[in-house]
C-alpha cells in the first residue's frame, strides 16, 4: 500500500481522466484501494431501489471514487497542482506547497 499524499478536506485538482482539469474538496479516503471520492467529480448515475431512508428511489446522481494517482494537492497561491514538502513547524510536522512553501 503506497503513502497517500491527500487527505479528507484537501482541496485537489484532476490530472487525468475524463474530469481532467476539475477542482474540488476531498469528501473521503479509501486508503485500502488507493482512491479518493472528490466532491463533483467522477459522476455516475445510479438505479436505487425504494427504501426507508429514501422511499421514492429512482435515478440518484453521486461522486465515484477515483485512483489517487489522477489528483495532486491543488495551492491556491500557485493556482495549479503541486507536490508536497514535509516541513517541521512548531514542533509538528506540516504539508507545504513545493512551489511557494505555503501551508497545504
Amino acid at each position: 500500500m503506497a503513502k497517500m499524499n491527500v487527505r479528507k478536506g484537501d482541496e485537489v485538482i484532476v490530472i487525468a481522466g475524463k474530469d481532467k482539469g476539475k477542482t474540488g474538496k476531498v469528501i473521503q479516503v479509501i486508503p485500502s484501494q488507493e482512491k479518493v471520492v472528490v466532491e463533483g467529480v467522477a459522476v455516475v448515475k445510479r438505479h436505487t431501489k425504494p427504501t426507508q431512508k429514501m422511499p421514492q428511489g429512482g435515478i440518484i446522481e453521486k461522486e465515484a471514487a477515483i485512483h489517487v494517482s489522477n489528483v495532486m494537492p491543488y495551492c491556491s497561491t500557485c493556482k495549479k497542482g503541486v507536490r508536497v514538502a514535509h516541513t517541521i513547524e512548531n514542533g509538528k510536522k506540516i504539508r507545504v506547497c513545493r512551489k511557494c512553501g505555503k501551508a497545504l
